[in-house]
């Protein structure tokens, strides 16, 4: 259907701008007890494969992936930033947030609050353990320094995630249907 299709990339284009967005502004990164921010720009990616499926939320990782690589060639913030610019690190390990939090979603979604829930905590870890999986397979970081980067940064971010994921998607599918302009 051509709606359906023009519905997809519209809602891959957005999102993705959300995610660049959230980049370029630094609202996407929460300043954290660590030193390091805890960051929600794969938040988008979650909620476009929710939404609409595994190959939207394909589209917005690619997307959020390729400014993550830009921007730390471009703008790097810190000294790690480097190992962005590689795109091992931050372009593959993003393609798969999405459609792993859309398996998780359907799996599930006969429960949908608790299926929101999983699918942002789901689509979270598997950007954090494919993004220090590539660094660490890179010889970048020693593997026992990726532990407490999991604990103290992953497990957050995951948690931010999933309530993330579940207010916007719960509030979303609120919306009258003539206001969402497509079933869903």
């Amino acid at each position: 259907m051509p709606n359906e299709r023009t519905r997809k990339v519209v809602v891959t284009g957005v999102l993705g701008a959300i995610a660049i967005f959230l980049g370029l502004t630094r609202l996407g990164f929460i300043p954290w007890f660590t030193g390091a921010s805890l960051t929600i720009m794969h938040v988008p990616v979650i909620i476009g494969a929710v939404l609409e499926g595994p190959v939207v939320g394909l589209g917005i990782g690619f997307i959020f992936g390729a400014f993550s690589m830009l921007q730390a060639a471009i703008a790097p913030t810190g000294p790690a930033d480097v190992w962005f610019t590689n795109p091992l690190i931050s372009v593959i390990p993003r393609l798969f947030i999405g459609p792993v939090a859309w398996l998780v979603w359907r799996a599930l979604e006969q429960w949908p609050g608790i299926a929101l829930l999983i699918a942002g905590i789901a689509g979270s870890l598997t950007n954090t353990i494919l993004v220090l999986g590539a660094i660490g397979l890179l010889g970048l970081l020693p593997w026992p320094a990726m532990l407490p980067i999991v604990a103290l940064n992953g497990i957050p971010e995951a948690v931010a995630s999933a309530l993330l994921t579940l207010a916007v998607v719960s509030a979303y599918r609120q919306l009258p249907r003539r206001a969402q302009g497509a079933r869903l």
